[in-house]
């Protein structure tokens, strides 16, 4: 038996859109989204419930639609980012990494000697792959949170930083820390989103953030692969849709 493919991974190094959806918090939303061609599910693990207790089975829907199981864990830690990898998932998202040294802390975390640390236990990812051991650095995505301004200042060093996959510029936590809460929208943080996405690509390097309905045509034209959107504008939209539809009716 050979290790899963990561298509998230397969797709960024061929130089394609990899489109990774959020807000599907069980195995079942996973199921029902799946025939969309997704090419990842985002696990909501700092602000959401993800964790080892459901992550077998959030991991094991998204391997069945071939879609990219990333979990966003809730603090920089060698042992949580090993261990989510450990019950599945495929990619690993790290926040609020504002230095060179905490992003080779997720390296560390997230990969097998002889690139990092990662302890030595097969994942589920790993069962019945003989030579997972050798093979599983390749299918794990690492993705840390550019989110703070002090990461922005830093980032010419975090970026020389080897197997980092993607640089996620994250515009609310941004916004906060530039003064601007809740308004990520304000000209010097849009401005400050751009130039940051522009640098990561510049050294060669992977850039992603989160990509609306209003943004995505925007972040594509400028080079940005890994896209991020959330269910929620979906649902929202639709349902005001709806019921606007009947209230019209009415009149």
């Amino acid at each position: 038996m050979e290790i899963r493919p990561n298509k998230i991974k397969q797709k960024l190094a061929n130089g394609e859109s990899a489109y990774i959806v959020a807000g599907l918090t069980n195995a079942d939303d996973i199921d029902a989204f799946g025939p969309n061609d997704f090419d990842g599910v985002w696990l909501e693990g700092e602000h959401g419930s993800a964790d080892a207790t459901n992550l077998g089975d959030l991991t094991r829907a998204s391997d069945l639609w071939g879609m990219t199981s990333v979990v966003r864990v809730n603090r920089n830690d060698q042992a949580l980012i090993y261990r989510t990898l450990d019950c599945g998932a495929m990619g690993i998202v790290v926040p609020h990494v504002n230095t060179k040294a905490e992003a080779q802390n997720v390296v560390d975390g997230g990969k097998f000697a002889p690139i990092g640390h990662r302890g030595m236990f097969t994942s589920r990812q790993g069962y019945g792959v003989d030579n997972y051991f050798e093979v599983a650095n390749d299918q794990t995505l690492l993705v840390v949170l550019i989110e703070d301004i002090e990461a922005v200042n830093n980032l010419d060093e975090i970026l020389t930083v080897d197997h980092i996959d993607v640089f996620f510029v994250a515009p609310s936590d941004l916004a906060t820390s530039m003064g601007h809460i809740g308004n990520h929208h304000h000209p010097d943080v849009q401005n400050t989103i751009d130039n940051t996405l522009a640098r990561i690509q510049d050294t060669g390097r992977i850039a992603g953030t989160l990509a609306l309905d209003d943004s995505v045509e925007k972040y594509v034209k400028a080079g940005v692969q890994f896209l991020l959107v959330g269910v929620g504008g979906w649902i929202s939209t639709g349902a005001t849709a709806y019921k606007q539809r009947a209230e019209n009716a009415r009149n």
